[in-house]
């Protein structure tokens, strides 16, 4: 009986040594490329044998697929996006396909969604200064867009928009149930947003970004369906071809252990799902004589408030800063920040710091702030975060006379500050942008909270006692940080009164 078990356990050593050896040749028939197991999966027929079993999550499922016409990079490694080389000016095939599942969103069958196709920029770099560098492409290319619709090509799309004052993006009606293809056409090359150097600039990466939209209750496409995009990188006419004729080669001459680390090429590319673009979509409409500062398909109300704009809680219309509503607290909330941009004229940033409470914006540097915003933005916005106020043209002291019984004490030791009964005199700062009459006599009243339409003349007492009118001239011969008694005394008509200097 031992015997029979030892033979079983021999027979089965075999059995299973067999076995291994006749799957270890596997692959190798295949061709120079090794094939990892994720490729294999993903051949159609097992996608079709999965397609028949149950689905474990329905909700991943994704309403729409969109399919870029044009080959991925083969120079890819595994864990990285796919990487697609496109020819500027050249109409490239976007299948808008519908992915759906029987009984899935009946609401839009047989109705009409609406897309909105954007080239934008994949480093984030690059998107915090979109503003300026987009400035500058329309500044070299007065009258291109960046990115276009081949209309004559495309199929089963209506109603298409572009607006002049957004070169990125078009948009368009179509009905999931017919066939739909968008030709597209980008006119920006990725070496015209490299520094120029000694030659040979390395090309920034854009990305194509399809967001889609069903008709809410209103009648606006404004309710989010699904949104996908891929990478991609723009040459001159031809560029792309040669760029994937390169990395071809180049793949070739790898072993084929290297070859497992990258991604095989195909002919077409699936843009992957994402989040939709942070605006809120709208149907295109000029309402700002200005242009929208923030590259998108849709002009956000938010962009077009003007520089002028003191509609915050705080502002007084009496003409007087406020002094509580220059400075950002970093207890400050999002909203409050965003305010606070707005009446800073940020407001092509309000954006970009969306997110951003008082505390946020407070700990970026000054470096982090010029990256983000530009040079010349990034400073103002720096010193407008640490208020960094001018420094005024003209500073004098005031000091309101306590009684008549001290004003000739207050004529003889007003420089020192205190009388000789030990009478103490408090000052206030006053300080001068304007240098006119009528800033000092607003700025006193303001100091010593009499009514403005109340004061009728600013008088300096001079030689003998005599009362000078003070003029926009005598103010400007002020030495600085001079020091004055202020009385006032009854106009000879008993209305207002009259400001004395001494």
């Amino acid at each position: 009986m031992a015997w029979v078990l030892k033979m079983d356990e021999v027979i089965e050593s075999g059995l299973a040594h067999d076995f291994d050896a006749s799957l270890s040749g596997i692959g190798q028939e295949l061709g120079a490329g090794a094939y990892s197991m994720s490729d294999v999966l993903a051949l159609p027929i097992f996608k079709q044998e999965d397609s028949s079993l149950p689905p474990d999550n329905d909700t991943k499922h994704p309403p729409f697929q969109y399919v870029m016409c044009a080959a991925t990079s083969p120079a890819v490694k595994l864990q990285d996006e796919t990487l697609t080389y496109l020819n500027q000016g050249q109409s490239y095939e976007i299948r808008l396909l519908d992915n759906r599942k029987m009984g899935d969103m009946p609401e839009i069958s047989g109705k009409m969604v609406k897309s909105i196709i954007r080239v934008v920029f994949h480093d984030r770099r690059l998107q915090y200064t979109e503003h300026q560098q987009l400035e500058g492409w329309k500044w070299n290319r007065p009258g291109d867009r960046l990115l276009d619709l081949d209309i004559p090509m495309s199929v089963g799309v209506i109603d298409i928009k572009t607006n002049p004052s957004q070169l990125n993006a078009v948009e368009f009606l179509w009905d999931p149930g017919k066939r739909t293809s968008a030709f597209i056409q980008v006119h920006c090359i990725s070496t015209e947003f490299t520094p120029r150097k000694h030659g040979g600039e390395k090309g920034v990466p854009f990305r194509i970004q399809v967001d889609t939209f069903k008709q809410a209750e209103n009648g606006d496409y404004t309710d989010h369906l699904h949104s996908a995009s891929c990478q991609i990188k723009v040459f001159k006419p031809k560029g792309a071809d040669r760029k994937q004729k390169t990395d071809r080669e180049k793949m070739e001459k790898r072993t084929a252990h290297e070859k497992e680390k990258y991604q095989p090429s195909y002919d077409t590319t699936i843009l992957t799902e994402c989040s939709p673009w942070p605006d809120t979509p709208t149907t295109f409409v000029n309402s700002s004589p200005t242009p929208t500062p923030s590259f998108t398909s849709t002009p956000h109300s938010t962009y077009s408030v003007p520089d002028s704009n003191s509609s915050s809680p705080n502002h007084q219309g009496d003409g007087i800063p406020q002094a509580s509503g220059e400075q950002l607290h970093s207890s400050a909330s999002i909203q409050e920040t965003q305010q606070w941009l707005l009446k800073h004229r940020f407001s092509s940033y309000t954006r970009l710091f969306s997110n951003f409470s008082g505390a946020d914006l407070l700990k970026l540097t000054r470096e982090d702030l010029v990256q983000i915003c530009g040079p010349a933005d990034g400073i103002r916005l720096y010193n407008a975060l640490k208020s960094r106020s001018v420094r005024p043209r003209l500073t004098i002291y005031v000091c309101q006379e306590q009684s008549r019984s001290l004003q000739l004490e207050g004529q003889h030791d007003s420089g020192s500050g205190d009388g000789r009964n030990g009478a103490i005199y408090v000052y206030h700062a006053i300080y001068l942008e304007e240098m006119a009459a009528s800033e000092i006599t607003r700025k006193l009243a303001l100091v010593f909270n009499i009514p403005l339409h109340q004061i009728n003349q600013v008088y300096r007492q001079g030689p003998t006692g005599i009362h000078i009118l003070v003029s926009d001239q005598m103010i400007q011969n002020f030495e600085d940080e001079s020091c004055f008694l202020v009385t006032t005394i009854k106009a000879e008509n008993g209305e207002g009164f009259h400001i004395i200097l001494k």
